[in-house]
């Protein structure tokens, strides 16, 4: 599989309290987060960064995954004891108090993929039938789109637009939105922060992945467009492509 990640400070803000990375187990099966941190004082950094690092070593001793059952109980068991860590650590020190993150994972296998996710980092995925948002943001302005409150174009411009319902590390117990899609050779996934999203269309994201095989220039292209128009925010994205058939190809 192809696959790359990157992230930008944007413009406005001093630091990046966004991580993300792509990390492989002991069969090489990538696991791809995005955790977009929040909180004063750079706590969102501190609990951004805790995430990916407790999931990658989490991840790295794992052997292969073939049933999808055992990604989803794999991918439950982590956010919670990634989510004890976190809540932990802002109880402890009061600079940390209300710091959480949002977090979306994609663990991938040659035939399926199990995301997870709590917050408004989304994952896409660009296949033969289109280019379909595959996670449901938990944020104040979907619940009102979803009430039909508001429209999906008065969403974009919504001065709440940025308020999460649901984060990583804000409670003592979390439940995350986990399931299991099928993808095919030459199918994308895309994870990113909202970051990006709030710059750019969805039209755009699928024009960009469906036109463009260099995913790394397709990265930082992303990254650029975001900063151009404001790069308000930190900017995060990974990228996955399906090349079971090339693989298995390569290994025979």
């Amino acid at each position: 599989m192809k696959r790359v990640f990157a992230t930008d400070r944007g413009q406005v803000r001093h630091h990046n309290e966004d991580s993300v990375g792509i990390y492989r187990n002991l069969t090489g099966q990538p696991m791809a987060v995005v955790a977009d941190g929040m909180g004063g004082h750079q706590a969102g950094d501190v609990a951004s960064t805790l995430t990916t690092t407790m999931l990658q070593k989490a991840w790295a001793p794992t052997n292969e995954f073939t049933i999808p059952e055992e990604t989803e109980l794999w991918i439950d068991e982590n956010i919670q004891h990634v989510n004890d860590a976190v809540y932990t650590k802002a109880a402890s020190d009061p600079g940390y108090q209300g710091m959480g993150t949002t977090v979306v994972i994609a663990v991938c296998t040659n035939e399926f993929v199990t995301l997870g996710h709590i917050g408004d980092s989304r994952c896409y995925l660009l296949n033969s039938n289109g280019f379909v948002q595959m996670t449901e943001d938990h944020s104040l302005v979907n619940e009102l789109m979803r009430s039909g409150e508001i429209t999906k174009e008065e969403a974009r411009t919504h001065p709440r637009k940025n308020v999460v319902l649901k984060a990583l590390g804000t409670e003592a117990k979390i439940a995350a939105d986990i399931k299991t899609i099928s993808w095919e050779d030459g199918d994308k996934l895309l994870l990113c922060s909202d970051g990006l999203t709030d710059k750019v269309t969805e039209e755009e994201l699928e024009n960009w992945l469906s036109e463009s095989n260099d995913i790394e220039q397709l990265a930082q292209e992303m990254i650029s467009v975001a900063n151009e128009r404001g790069g308000e925010d930190n900017i995060s994205l990974a990228i996955v492509t399906n090349d079971a058939l090339k693989e298995e190809g390569e290994a025979s």
